[in-house]
């Protein structure tokens, strides 16, 4: 198994102890799931909005095709309306990570306490106050939000695309997704260590494998329907481990064997 593969199923690891964390302690999955609850009835608002105006949304899109075959102009609006729902979704999980934050970053700084404590501890760590957290939160939705619309447009252009349009541009989006939703949910624990956000991604940078192998299960399974509620406070558990791995540079202290164990 190569170096990057092993990294990769390390990371898928973490997501798995992150489970581990949560469902071990009433109260982090409590503390967790207060803000994600919040979230998903925001983000099934958005849902349902998208539901009802999406076929308006493909008419308009698809105006140039008045002219074209029923059946090719039919195919184009469901192609088109797939797509909006697909970005939708895609974005909105990164968005319910960073709203997550803004609502709930006392609740996640908790759990990342609480884990950091068992990994040994972060000496002389900063208290991070909800404004800060309300602020990294808001900060990384504007950014991965810019990003996650640049690959919208992306799917949408290479839909019709054949065979790579339904196979790599997808991938490609999940992938990057992911990646996003991996330095957004490690965002505590650095800015504890004082770490700006360009630290923090220059750190995950340098283990892109072990990074996606954590998020993208975590991405996929936050597309379920009212997953999130359980996998974000895992997420964020599993966040605080691969955070505290990458700073520390070392992994088996005494008490995360115990953790572990």
């Amino acid at each position: 198994m190569t170096c990057a593969a092993r990294d990769f199923f390390a990371g898928v690891g973490l997501l798995f102890r992150g489970f581990g964390l949560v469902f071990n302690s009433p109260r982090r999955l409590l503390a967790g799931a207060v803000p994600a609850l919040i979230t998903t009835l925001l983000m099934l608002g958005g849902l349902v909005l998208i539901a009802f105006t999406v076929v308006d949304i493909t008419h308009w899109l698809t105006g140039f095709a008045n002219g074209w075959g029923q059946g090719v102009r039919g195919l184009l609006q469901v192609a088109i309306g797939v797509s909006i729902v697909a970005c939708y979704l895609g974005v909105s999980v990164l968005l319910f990570t960073a709203i997550s934050l803004i609502i709930g970053g006392p609740f996640y700084e908790y759990i990342a306490e609480q884990v950091e404590d068992e990994l040994g501890g972060v000496p002389e760590a900063e208290r991070v106050s909800w404004w800060r957290c309300a602020l990294i939160g808001a900060r990384d939705a504007v950014l991965f939000l810019v990003m996650s619309l640049s690959l919208a447009v992306m799917l949408l252009l290479a839909v019709w695309l054949p065979l790579i349009g339904q196979t790599v541009v997808p991938a490609v989006v999940v992938g990057v997704n992911a990646y996003l939703l991996g330095i957004e949910l490690t965002a505590i624990p650095f800015a504890r260590r004082g770490h700006s956000l360009k630290a923090r991604h220059r750190a995950l940078s340098q283990h892109r494998a072990m990074v996606l192998g954590f998020a993208v299960p975590a991405y996929l399974l936050c597309l379920i329907p009212f997953a999130a509620l359980l996998v974000i406070p895992a997420a964020m558990a599993g966040g605080t481990v691969l955070a505290h791995r990458l700073i520390t540079g070392h992994e088996l202290r005494p008490a995360y064997r115990s953790v572990r164990g």
